[in-house]
């Protein structure tokens, strides 16, 4: 089916999309004689726009005209601001009982079922560290293993990973650091993907391990270890010795096996990088569409990167369960135009270089879009980063819209599988959680195949978002029962690691 030039998203919208590059002086849909070149992705004025006047976009205000805009202009940063909007957040009010699909009837998968009843969906070796002088130390051991080839007798293993960062040191155990440092290390070596765990210290650094381990009372054991630099004698004994009890970990790790589970025990992480002007448009929305699927059959799906919600949290407030879930989405929203003041920027500040290339003009664009990820259910909770995630259904976490970080606090909260949406292509794998690829226009997965799983841009030719979003649900149950994704392939996943430090370093 060809592809319109040019699309109309909602009957209120003042702005029609390019579908292809449009030159000066085309006479294209609707009969608008274009007055400069539009490029994919981008935006045309479907009628004159007068100064002030808001600029709508799936039927909403994305911002505002700052000089008048004839009918066929380009509409983008040279003539668009940001403005000032105030929303109703109707909490709740469109809060709805679900359908459910009888437990019976469920979709499965086949996952290893942990002995603390959570469900993985790999089986992974992380080697951890508490400090970044750590570092170099945990990446030699996990080197070590997976280069004496002793993992391909282990065939349910998935891989030995070292999970470094790069602080640990100076920061105060009383503080948000270390609070927030410590849910995430914590949630990576108890997430279901995680098989056994080694955490690597130096010794001296302000997050102790033995502080870390009374906070979660937890012993060592065959599955997990703890050892540190100083006190094992230097870098070449720890590196033996992490050695030596990796492999001794091995036979324990590789005992548990594949069993069929139920789609409920999946815990899908949302994620959407180096966004364009179709991300709103394709593979966000056909996204939420195989998110309502998986919350009919049980599961739990996270949106999170909360700058890239700003402006369209009204839309989510107004689906949350209760007024309570809806107010401490608003106060988490509050605590972002601080934190933005405090640091003498603004949450316009997002969208990136990238995204305006793509068509993105303001942050309210592109959270209206991005905020499709999460389907139509009802928002049941609300978590702060790496929280651990207990709710059923559509739930949102507070991160930061930079993906590492963001996917770093999903998985802390028990992710065990995500999808990534991207019109740019950004290059992203997660260890211990697989990444689904989906890209929101054709161009880029063809031009990306390598990296890419699904091509969303065959949206915009007549492929409906219902139809989209059954095919992103059938490769996440293929993927969640060990079918590689492109990023594994790649080897994506040792680097992704990288948790959020909100407070100050000494």
């Amino acid at each position: 089916m060809q592809a319109p030039a040019m699309l109309r998203l909602n009957a209120q919208d003042n702005v029609l999309i390019s579908n292809r590059i449009i030159d000066k002086g085309e006479t294209g849909a609707e009969g608008i004689v274009t007055t400069a070149r539009i490029m994919r992705g981008h935006k045309m004025a479907s009628t004159t726009i007068t100064k002030g006047t808001p600029i709508r976009k799936f039927g909403q205000i994305i911002g505002f005209a700052k000089s008048d805009i004839k009918e066929g202009d380009w509409v983008h940063e040279h003539n668009v601001e940001m403005g000032e909007l105030s929303h109703d957040y109707a909490f709740a009010q469109a809060a709805k009982k679900e359908v459910m699909v009888p437990e019976s009837e469920r979709a499965t998968f086949q996952g290893f079922r942990r002995k603390n009843g959570k469900v993985g969906t790999r089986n992974y070796i992380g080697i951890m560290t508490s400090v970044n002088c750590s570092a170099t130390v945990a990446t030699f051991i996990a080197q070590e293993i997976n280069r004496s080839g002793i993992l391909k007798d282990y065939p349910n293993i998935d891989g030995v990973v070292a999970l470094t960062q790069d602080n640990g040191c100076v920061i105060d155990y009383r503080g948000v650091i270390f609070d927030t440092f410590k849910r995430t290390a914590w949630g990576y070596a108890t997430n279901p993907n995680m098989g056994g765990v080694m955490m690597v210290g130096l010794g001296c650094e302000g997050f102790q391990i033995p502080r870390f381990k009374e906070a979660y009372k937890v012993e060592e054991g065959e599955t997990f270890r703890t050892m540190t630099i100083q006190e094992t004698g230097g870098t070449k004994k720890t590196v033996a010795a992490g050695v030596e009890a990796v492999r001794a970990m091995l036979p324990a790790v590789n005992s548990v096996k594949r069993e069929t589970c139920s789609a409920s025990e999946l815990i899908l992480a949302l994620q959407c990088g180096g966004s364009d002007g179709y991300s709103g448009i394709t593979a966000n929305p056909a996204l939420g569409a195989a998110v309502d699927i998986l919350v009919r059959h049980g599961g739990t799906a996270i949106l999170s990167e909360t700058p890239e919600i700003y402006g369209a949290e009204h839309l989510l407030t107004r689906r949350a369960a209760t007024k309570e879930v809806g107010e401490k989405l608003v106060g988490i929203i509050k605590w972002w135009e601080d934190y933005a003041a405090r640091n003498n920027m603004e949450m316009n500040n997002n969208p990136s270089p990238g995204n305006k290339l793509g068509g993105l003009t303001t942050i309210l664009e592109k959270s209206l879009g991005a905020a499709a990820k999460g389907g139509t259910t009802t928002l049941n909770a609300v978590y702060h980063y790496a929280e651990p995630v207990t709710a059923k259904g559509f739930v949102f976490m507070d991160t930061p819209g930079y993906d590492p970080v963001s996917a770093t606090g999903q998985v802390a909260g028990g992710a065990n599988l995500m999808c990534f949406t991207t019109g740019r292509g950004s290059a992203y794998g997660n260890k211990p959680c697989p990444s689904i690829k989906l890209a929101t226009n054709t161009p880029i997965y063809e031009r990306m195949i390598d990296d890419m799983d699904i091509n969303c841009g065959d949206v915009v030719e007549g492929v409906s978002i219902e139809t989209k979003g059954q095919e992103i649900f059938d490769l996440i149950l293929k993927s969640a029962s060990g079918q590689k994704t492109k990023s594994e392939e790649l080897g994506y996943g040792d680097n992704e690691y990288v948790p959020w430090y909100v407070g100050a370093v000494m």
